[in-house]
């Protein structure tokens, strides 16, 4: 079973993400877009430590959200929006850890 109000960007929860509820366009693009650019400023005063922290701790969020991805009930187009917007802020954090 998955912990339907784990955060997983930001302060989207799983439920906003699976569920049918907000709908994908405009309103959870539009959230995943606030959460990116927020989660972003952020990252800017990051030590390296909490930026490996925050790497990890998104990686578990991904995995936590497409544990069941096959599952028919789920939003898909939802969790595929989710990872493309994980993958641009995990992409930001390892930038960052190279620089």
């Amino acid at each position: 079973m998955l912990e339907l109000d784990k955060k997983v960007f930001g302060k989207i929860t799983t439920k906003e993400i699976i569920g049918a509820d907000p709908p994908e366009i405009p309103d959870t693009k539009e959230n995943l877009e606030k959460e990116l650019v927020s989660l972003l400023s952020q990252l800017e005063s990051s030590s390296k430590e909490n930026l490996e922290k925050l790497l990890e701790e998104q990686k578990i969020a991904e995995d936590h959200i497409n544990t069941r991805p096959g599952a028919m009930a789920l939003a898909q187009n939802k969790i595929k929006l989710f990872n493309e917007y994980s993958k641009k802020y995990t992409q930001r954090i390892k930038e960052k850890l190279e620089s």
